[in-house]
């Protein structure tokens, strides 16, 4: 009988298992979001400049609300742009 490292998988076959959603912010005990640090939020923002959603990024509403907040401010100072072709 064959192994599972002998089977070769056309896909990959994590597809389909549901990975645990968590927020970091929690996780990690961050409390304060500074809006002076544009690589930390351009990990909250898509390609063309635009938020993601929490059911994207697993943050809890308390910290996503921060986060668009932080976001807002940065772009105002001109740290994050408002639009843009592939920013990343």
């Amino acid at each position: 009988m064959a192994s599972r490292d002998d089977i070769k998988f056309l896909s990959n076959p994590k597809i389909g298992q549901k990975r645990d959603k968590y927020c970091r912010f929690k996780r990690f005990g961050i409390k304060h979001i500074d809006y002076k640090d544009p690589d930390f939020l351009l990990q909250f923002v898509n390609e063309q400049g635009k938020l993601l959603p929490r059911r994207i990024t697993g943050n809890s509403l308390k910290y996503q609300r921060k986060i668009a907040t932080a976001v807002k401010r940065a772009r105002h100072l001109a740290m994050l742009p408002y639009l843009t072709d592939q920013l990343k």
